[in-house]
């Protein structure tokens, strides 16, 4: 990777003629920069899919890419990457529909839209990875008659499309009402009855591990349920009964379903394993009852969980807030406080109740200012980012609590460039400012220049457009790929340097 090129690619001040430049000689790494650039043009565009087909698929995601821009013959994959965004031509995917490649006609089958001919063209292919990927997509009646197919890869393939009936779901989970499968993609590859080493030494070997086959195609079907199961177009009536299921997979996604009847709950919340009650304990469908006998599990993650429940009452959450280690971050209900519950949170005897209030950012003023000047330190570092904070209460808040809340002061949007330089030059040094003033729009180049001797930092302040040209240039040699590309990258890089690096 020439990361001098790469970096200036995605240079914001690079000139049309410089780009065009960079076209010519681009490889893959250098076009996932230049397709990113907000001032590429169509001709651009379509001069870089011809020297680089695969960079096709961010542009179509663009709309930088018509239907008149390419030859489906010549440049198969960027026809593909158009027909993903469904705005490609009907003929192309009839086209593709016999293209040899396998890979790309499973990538046609996974493009919506497909005229109803080609479905059933991809419906009978060859390759059962191609006929798998169009029972992920299809809709009408394809997925109801390939739930029959004899392969078991295809049927468990149905089982995750959300277009599928609901009752051929339930037949899916039940294996009701189809005809047996006769293939899966352990028997087509071993004598059965076989199970898969999970460390199998073979190098050439795809097959799943633990995936096995003793003529029920097990661990197929067990998949099968398992996307079904996941599948929110499958009828509550037919999963209920995984509820004591043995597999912790199929209890797993059953806790996060928010369509189930509360005894079902109930009983997935006497899962033995902690993930799934802590999947459960997240799911805002549980009732009141349940939420606070989650409340008492031993287990933390459950109860971490629970916090991050947009339903959970205050109270409980107040509760959790002391018992477990949440961290900084806002919480769901926490979000939605109306504002006399913010109120009673900002007046919370707990420093951590405070905190996780203080993560909010549009707090009406005065509760904003009353956590700026809160004595615990935790409560000060969650307030410090918030917006609207005076530059005297920011240098308050360092004066009292220190190297603790220094970081998050210089992450705050408002911090003025003066304040900034103060921080860079904290004693003792702190590493996380850095970082965080590095990338800060108000950093000067007194600041950026400290920035510099953190490795972290370095990249960032690299980048910088507040720092001075001259150092920016001396950077593009640095020992470090990341530097060099983000100096590369700094819009306040000479023009005369950026046309002496373009090729």
């Amino acid at each position: 990777m020439n990361s001098v090129l790469c970096g200036l690619a995605a240079n914001p001040a690079l000139l049309p003629d410089l780009v065009d430049r960079l076209i010519m000689v681009a490889d893959e790494d250098v076009a996932v920069s230049l397709a990113e650039r907000e001032d590429l043009t169509r001709a651009q565009a379509v001069a870089l899919v011809s020297r680089v087909e695969q960079s096709a698929g961010r542009l179509a995601e663009r709309g930088l890419l018509t239907a008149d821009d390419v030859d489906p013959v010549a440049q198969p994959l960027a026809a593909l990457a158009l027909l993903a965004e469904g705005a490609g031509r009907p003929a192309w995917a009839r086209l593709l529909a016999a293209d040899p490649i396998t890979e790309r006609r499973e990538r046609l089958a996974a493009c919506p839209g497909l005229p109803a001919e080609v479905q059933e063209i991809l419906a009978v292919d060859t390759e059962i990875g191609v006929i798998a990927e169009i029972a992920l997509q299809a809709t009408a009646d394809m997925p109801a008659r390939l739930a029959a197919h004899p392969h078991a890869e295809v049927r468990c393939a149905v089982a995750s499309n959300e277009a599928a009936p609901p009752a051929v779901l339930a037949a899916l989970v039940a294996g009701e009402g189809l005809p047996p499968a006769r293939r899966c993609l352990v028997c087509d590859r071993e004598e059965t009855p076989f199970t898969h080493d999970p460390e199998c030494p073979r190098l050439d070997c795809d097959l799943p591990p633990g995936a096995a086959c003793d003529g029920f195609h097990e661990s197929t079907v067990h998949q099968t349920h398992v996307n079904a199961l996941w599948n929110p177009a499958t009828p509550t009536a037919a999963v209920v009964g995984f509820a004591g299921h043995p597999s912790m997979l199929l209890r797993w996604p059953l806790a996060v379903r928010p369509d189930l009847p509360a005894v079902v709950y109930e009983r997935l919340a006497a899962s033995p394993e902690p993930g799934v009650r802590a999947a459960l304990a997240a799911n805002p469908a549980i009732g009141d009852d349940l939420i606070r006998a989650l409340a008492a599990d031993p287990a933390p993650d459950v109860r971490r969980s629970l916090a991050s429940n947009p339903q959970v009452p205050l109270e409980v959450l107040t509760r959790l807030a002391d018992d477990i280690k949440i961290g900084s971050t806002l919480l769901p209900r926490i979000a939605t406080a109306s504002r006399a519950e913010i109120g009673e949170l900002a007046a919370s005897p707990h420093p951590v109740v405070r905190m996780l209030l203080a993560e909010r950012r549009d707090l009406p003023p005065e509760i904003r200012d009353a956590l700026a000047a809160d004595l615990d330190a935790k409560v000060v570092k969650s307030i410090a980012p918030h917006p609207g904070l005076s530059d005297a209460r920011l240098r308050a808040m360092v004066e009292r609590h220190g190297v603790r809340v220094v970081a998050k002061v210089a992450k705050n949007p408002e911090a003025s460039p003066a304040l900034l330089e103060d921080l860079a030059r904290h004693e003792p040094p702190v590493r996380k400012a850095l970082r965080e003033i590095a990338r800060h729009r108000n950093a000067t180049a007194p600041a950026l220049l400290v920035c510099l001797s953190d490795w972290q930092a370095r990249p960032l302040a690299a980048g910088h457009p507040a720092l001075p040209p001259q150092v920016i240039v001396e950077l593009l040699t640095d020992d470090d790929w990341q530097v060099v590309e983000a100096a590369a990258s700094n819009p306040a890089l000479p023009p005369e340097v950026m046309s002496m690096l373009a090729p």
